[in-house]
């Protein structure tokens, strides 16, 4: 799973034991040598999607981590982008590997369910963050990205499809929160990391709640599940085009 750069499983135990944002710090240094950073096919598939109904102003990549998907909204946007992350250690890390090319790149240390921003951005991303969140914060998430939108703002986002229940992948999942979850009950603080929470269905309601207009449009890229659905989709919500 790890390449020979990526963190030795003493490493992985001391993340596993910290808190959500300790835990990042740490991991930091050798975080895009993890399978946990999203795959560039991903990050590609998602800009090339996204590039289909800009060019945008100005963009945020929400819980931005080493900056990947900073690099996907420097291509979309004119005016500027922003990385917005609660671990100091992940934007260090970005500061230092996304390059200067493009519109101008600011950092902010936050909570997501905090942003500290105004209504300035006309897009907002986020890859592979949300298993962080208990699908009970979801509301309010949304609330928080709504607030930052200007009129007809965007909010983009990946998702896979579950495995099937019969797959090797269904049953890796529901072990790893399994683990996850029986950590939590026993050792604080909390590590948040749950891959079978965030679904479709609450994500579309959460977002509809939170005043969002929902479109789902499937990455061909990464073909179809044998009943036809497609394997990733990507979750456009848009706000009116008047406040």
């Amino acid at each position: 799973m790890f390449s020979p750069e990526g963190p030795r499983l003493r490493e992985l135990a001391v993340q596993a034991l910290s808190s959500v944002e300790h835990g990042y710090d740490l991991l930091a240094p050798k975080f895009d040598h993890t399978p946990f950073r999203t795959p560039d096919a991903v990050l590609d598939a998602v800009g090339s999607a996204l590039r289909r109904t800009g060019p945008f102003g100005a963009g945020l990549d929400l819980c931005c981590g080493t900056g990947a998907g900073v690099g996907v909204l420097a291509r979309l946007c004119e005016e500027r982008v922003t990385g917005v992350d609660f671990s100091a250690g992940m934007l260090d890390v970005a500061r230092e590997r996304v390059g200067p090319q493009g519109p101008p790149v600011s950092w902010v240390r936050a909570d997501a369910r905090a942003l500290p921003f105004a209504p300035a951005f006309d897009l907002v991303v986020s890859f592979g963050a949300f298993g962080h969140f208990l699908p009970r914060e979801l509301p309010g998430l949304f609330t928080q990205v709504r607030s930052v939108l200007r009129p007809g703002g965007r909010f983009a986002f990946p998702l896979v499809a579950p495995p099937r229940p019969a797959s090797l992948g269904y049953w890796t999942l529901l072990g790893f929160d399994t683990v996850m979850r029986v950590r939590n009950a026993l050792w604080r603080p909390a590590f948040v990391m749950y891959y079978r929470a965030f679904r479709l269905a609450d994500v579309q309601r959460a977002l509809a709640a939170a005043g969002f207009r929902v479109e789902l449009h499937a990455l061909e890229e990464f073909g179809r599940r044998p009943d036809g659905s497609p394997r990733v989709r990507l979750v456009m919500a848009r706000l009116p085009d008047t406040p």
